[in-house]
């Protein structure tokens, strides 16, 4: 599975909700999501644990650039978070735990994320869903036009994970 995304540090999260609202397709309600990051040789690994929602495993890579970049990712579902997260702790240690509220809404194939993300303050972030009928340059362009109506400022943008932006004190479930 690939997206294009692209994450952005927020000044003004009331008018990046309003300006969400009006170009939503759909809200998708609110979440409180704690990833945990665990070290890996290529790309990133977490757990997602969202509330409400069934864990998932996901692994993805993604270069650290500013703008519109490509995701390649895998999504497993798991029943068993904690044994899960107790195993991969072992075997490969934890990187970072980041805890966020996400708000999401969906523009067409593109979702919005209006995060909230505890130790890092508030940020924007689009994902432009690939598939047959839409390739990397199709989403590059939507989430240029995005990054328009939202009227992001190039040096807001982000390159990098929020567990990568997070200072490198230890946290609860690190070994």
């Amino acid at each position: 599975m690939r997206n294009i995304e692209l994450k952005a540090r927020l000044t003004d999260l009331d008018a990046a909700r309003k300006v969400a609202q009006a170009i939503a397709t759909k809200r998708l309600g609110d979440q409180h999501q704690l990833d945990t990051y665990f070290r890996c040789r290529r790309g990133r690994l977490k757990i997602r644990q969202s509330n409400g929602l069934s864990a998932e495993l996901v692994w993805y890579a993604r270069p650290d650039q500013s703008g519109p970049k490509p995701s390649d990712y895998v999504l497993v579902p798991i029943s068993n978070p904690e044994s899960l997260k107790a195993a991969l702790t072992a075997a490969l240690g934890v990187f970072r735990v980041v805890e966020k509220r996400r708000e999401i809404f969906l523009c067409g194939n593109v979702r919005i994320h209006l995060d909230e993300v505890k130790g890092l303050g508030r940020f924007l972030e689009f994902e432009a869903v690939l598939g047959p009928e839409m390739d990397d340059r199709a989403g590059r362009r939507q989430l240029e036009h995005l990054a328009g109506e939202f009227s992001l400022d190039a040096a807001d943008l982000v390159h990098c994970s929020y567990a990568d932006m997070l200072p490198s004190a230890p946290h609860r479930g690190s070994q």
